[in-house]
């Protein structure tokens, strides 16, 4: 081979090797290039970046979590090798918009004053609340920890924010806090007439859609004096009035009262200011004193017991009976006791009347002792009844018996109680008759003449209650919405295929019976109560057995029905009524119960279920052992009683 030809041989082989050792040398350069700006960016926590060598230049790839963090890195890389060499190739998560506070406002009104707090979405309604609230307290009692945040109000916010403002109208003690989509509303009911007028109210005005929890609680009422009266005359055994300090006292009274011969189930309230704890004990046992002389009536105000035997009573049953209940009588009361005596004559011609027509109309007629009587019985009267209302033609007597000016205008005090009625005040009774819209008005009369006409002093109470003038009487009572519930139920099932949470078709004509009557239960609290059988596993079972009772809550919610006082749970396979081990059994345990909630007597309403007591008797079971709020250590005369306003 030419000499030539080997040497340019031997030029290129070498020209080829010292290309790959330059290549060779370049990839491990870009290699250490790499690590070293790698390992630089981990040590200060950047794991989002990667650096690529190409060459001289070094690629930065990744998302920066902010212009920031990118800027850093591309610092860092540059501490590493020339900064020149740094090709910045990352990108920048976009910047989030801004979102809106959370808005809600907590309003709290008491007998102290008015709190508002919270964030509104604009001045208006800062300013709207606070107008608000000052028109409800005008003495300036309002406590003002209002911001407002310059966003557009949330869907919902409006309708929430005017129903919270309506629910502070309405309720002078309360709490109701407002955000977008629920109204939370906590309040104090002056008596159970009133709690279930404001629930009912509340839920009238609740815009469609909005969330809306109401608990209004009702506190038992303050009774001055402590009142009970038991007649039993020609007309049959009755109350006047009733009271007790606990369910199982009042169960217990009227259970006496029904062996003694009341019909029905009468109305005894239960209130505080008891005198005693022995309160029930003392009031069964002058029961059974009048029902053993036949004919007579006892009252009780407070600690003071007035007995009056009817002129048919033998002196000798009289003494007998009279000894035996003042031994029996706990030591804290005090009794008094008379025996009427016969007459075939007038009592005699000092007499005042009063009359209360239909319409609100009042008439004055009789005797009264002075100038100063007349003219206080006419403003009382007015005051009462209306100015405008009230006819006068009294005369003056400076010869009415002792304590007459008392006897007539605690009459008149009791004929207010009344839509429509008539007072005669004479020197040995009083006597109060008519109609009354109000299950409690007889027993208020029955407190106010005991009252203020004192111990041993005999009056008459002749009232009737007239249903069509009682505007709650049209509400239905929880236990009668259980007992509608009941009616549906007990004739068909509501079913659903198996496995599935889906309502059978061919019970939709159910579905409709029962929202016919929630439609007018809107306040009352239920519980839709789903169960299943055995079959299957417990998770599985309880899964669907809630299922299906939001079923039955979305498919009452669809047919316009009030769904915010009723609550569906599932309990899988959790108490069953039959057994699991037969098909009958197992069908029977696939259910759908309604249980009332936090009511005084509860009653479920199921398929099989039963509603409220219907009867005293049904009523005695209650099993109430909530405490006496009364003086548990004995004294020989009652205690005093507590100041009256007025």
């Amino acid at each position: 081979m030419p000499h030539g030809v080997i040497a340019l041989g031997a030029v290129t082989g070498a020209g080829a090797v010292a290309a790959l050792a330059a290549w060779a040398s370049a990839v491990v350069i870009e290699q250490r290039t790499e690590q070293a700006v790698t390992s630089r960016l981990l040590d200060a926590g950047i794991t989002w970046a990667t650096a690529e060598a190409d060459g001289l230049q070094l690629h930065l790839t990744g998302t920066a979590p902010n212009e920031a963090a990118r800027f850093r890195a591309v610092n860092l890389a540059g501490t590493v090798i020339q900064s020149s060499r740094v090709r910045d190739m990352l990108d920048v998560t976009p910047v989030k918009a801004i979102e809106a506070p959370k808005f809600s406002v907590e309003m709290l009104r008491n007998d102290d004053g008015i709190q508002l707090i919270g964030l509104l979405p604009t001045s208006d309604s800062a300013e709207a609340l606070l107008a608000e609230a000052q028109s409800l307290r005008s003495d300036g009692q309002i406590s003002d920890m209002l911001e407002t945040a310059a966003y557009p109000a949330p869907e919902g916010w409006d309708d929430a924010f005017s129903f919270g403002m309506e629910a502070i109208r309405l309720l002078p003690r309360s709490k109701v806090s407002v955000s977008a989509d629920r109204v939370q509303i906590t309040a104090i009911a002056t008596s159970a007439e009133e709690q279930r007028r404001l629930t009912n109210d509340l839920n009238a005005a609740k815009p469609e859609g909005l969330q809306v929890a109401i608990e209004i609680s009702a506190p038992r009422p303050v009774l001055t004096p402590f009142t009970l009266r038991f007649v039993m005359d020609d007309q049959g055994a009755r109350f006047d009035a009733c009271s007790a300090d606990t369910e199982r006292a009042r169960n217990r009274i009227l259970a006496a009262g029904t062996a003694a011969g009341i019909e029905g189930r009468p109305n005894c309230v239960v209130g505080l200011g008891v005198p005693s704890a022995s309160w029930a004990d003392a009031v069964i046992t002058a029961i059974e004193a009048v029902k053993t002389l036949g004919a007579g009536t006892v009252t009780f105000s407070d600690a003071d017991v007035s007995l009056v035997a009817a002129a048919s009573v033998s002196q000798a049953d009289f003494d007998r009976v009279v000894g035996e209940l003042d031994s029996a009588l706990p030591d804290v009361f005090s009794l008094s006791a008379v025996l009427e005596r016969s007459s075939d004559s007038a009592l005699g011609p000092a007499e005042f009347t009063a009359s209360l027509s239909s319409v609100g109309r009042v008439e004055l007629r009789g005797r009264v002792t002075d100038e100063l009587l007349r003219d206080a019985v006419s403003s009382y009267a007015q005051a009462r009844f209306g100015v405008g209302k009230v006819y006068s033609a009294t005369r003056i007597d400076d010869d009415l018996p002792d304590g007459w000016p008392v006897r007539v205008l605690a009459g008149l005090e009791s004929l207010g109680e009344l839509a429509e009625g008539r007072l005669v005040v004479r020197a040995d009774t009083v006597e109060v008759e008519g109609v009354t819209g109000s299950q409690n008005a007889r027993g208020r009369i029955s407190q106010v003449l005991s009252d203020k006409l004192g111990p041993g002093q005999t009056f008459k109470v002749s009232v009737r209650y007239d249903e069509k003038l009682d505007p709650l009487a049209a509400l239905p009572t929880p236990q009668e919405c259980a007992a509608g519930v009941t009616r549906v139920l007990s004739s068909r099932k509501i079913t659903f295929p198996p496995g599935s949470a889906e309502i059978d078709g061919q019970t939709v004509g159910i579905m409709d019976a029962l929202a016919e009557v929630l439609a007018e239960c809107p306040a009352v609290r239920m519980e839709i109560a789903g169960y299943t059988d055995s079959q299957g596993s417990d998770s599985g079972n309880l899964a669907l057995s809630q299922a299906r009772a939001e079923a039955v809550l979305l498919a009452l919610q669809g047919r316009g029905i009030e769904v915010s006082a009723l609550t569906a749970k599932g309990y899988g396979e959790a108490d069953p009524i039959a057994d699991n081990a037969t098909e009958a059994g197992r069908e029977a345990n696939r259910r759908i119960e309604f249980n009332l909630l936090d009511q005084p007597q509860q009653a479920a309403a199921q398929g099989s279920a039963t509603a409220a007591p219907a009867t005293a008797e049904a009523a005695a079971l209650s099993d109430d052992d909530s405490p006496s709020v009364a003086p548990t250590e004995k004294t020989r005369r009652p205690l005093a009683r507590p100041a009256r306003d007025g």
